[in-house]
């Protein structure tokens, strides 16, 4: 068991005091049987009007913040703690029929799965398909788990990762022609790679652990993070992380998952005014561990 807290703060600045249009806030953990959230802080500055609290279409919790006064800096300060246990998925208890792949989805899970299936990126000529292609043994028989595994970490080693000033995400068929990308770059093509071997995936946005950084308040990770889920009968929803070669929930924060990744952008919101009079931007994220009881 783990204590993790995390600090994520971003701050906008303006040339001139501007008006704000209501922000869409995720940072708020999705409580579940591998992490416990033990509290949750949220602070605005200016002074918001208000603050709601919703579950979106895939049950992730998002907080709603208006802004009345008009300011040259706007300024989000998130906490959280929560317990964290660790699962690594290397030998993944998945259902004897879908041990080896291909396989097939049960019915009624199809009926779900569908939208998570299906691919949502053009690829006219099939080059991701081709690519993920060769993760498949010919001529014998594909241990499913291994194949994703072997995904995963084939990204990780492959592609060089590089942090990218354009806002959104990179399209996968430009991930796989430059090798590099970022996490939210990585994630997308892991999710169409497996979306053509006809599984089922999902983006996932949420924090992770470098041990590196742990105690310091000044060192941040700079973001968010962000990686995929697979969904295999008998095991359920999997963690695959492509950015750190990640298997399981091994110092990974789910906060929010979604189908596509512009379902699951951490903050957003607008202003009232020029493009002109937005000056800059900064985000620092810090994840601590604490000691438990067990450890003193």
């Amino acid at each position: 068991m783990t204590i993790f807290s995390v600090r994520h703060v971003t701050a906008y600045q303006y040339r001139r005091p501007v008006e704000f249009g209501e922000h869409r806030l995720m940072f708020r953990p999705r409580d579940s049987f591998d992490q416990r959230l033990l509290d949750v802080s949220i602070k605005v500055d200016p002074e918001p009007s208000y603050i709601r609290w919703i579950h979106d279409v895939f049950g992730n919790c998002v907080a709603l913040v208006g802004i009345s006064k008009p300011a040259k800096e706007l300024r989000f300060e998130t906490h959280i703690r929560l317990d964290h246990t660790p699962h690594l998925a290397l030998d993944l208890q998945i259902d004897e029929d879908a041990k080896t792949y291909p396989f097939a989805y049960e019915p009624d899970e199809i009926a779900d799965l569908e939208q998570t299936i299906k691919r949502h990126c053009p690829d006219p000529d099939d080059a991701v398909g081709r690519w993920v292609r060769q993760f498949v043994a010919i001529g014998q028989p594909t241990e499913t788990g291994h194949l994703l595994m072997t995904l995963c970490n084939g990204i990780h080693e492959s592609f060089a990762y590089a942090r990218r000033l354009e806002r959104g995400t990179q399209l996968p068929l430009e991930t796989l022609k430059l090798r590099r990308g970022t996490c939210r770059d990585f994630a997308l093509l892991m999710m169409e790679a497996a979306r053509a071997l006809g599984l089922a995936a999902r983006f996932v946005t949420g924090y992770i652990y470098v041990p590196d950084r742990d105690g310091s308040t000044t060192l941040g990770g700079g973001s968010t993070h962000a990686w995929c889920q697979v969904y295999l009968p008998g095991a359920g929803w999997v963690e695959f992380d492509p950015t750190n070669g990640i298997v399981g929930n091994r110092d990974l924060i789910r906060v929010a998952v979604a189908r596509t990744p512009h379902q699951a952008i951490p903050l957003y919101g607008s202003y009232d005014g020029e493009a002109e009079d937005f000056d800059d931007m900064s985000v620092q994220v810090n994840v601590t561990t604490e000691r438990t009881v067990e450890e003193l």
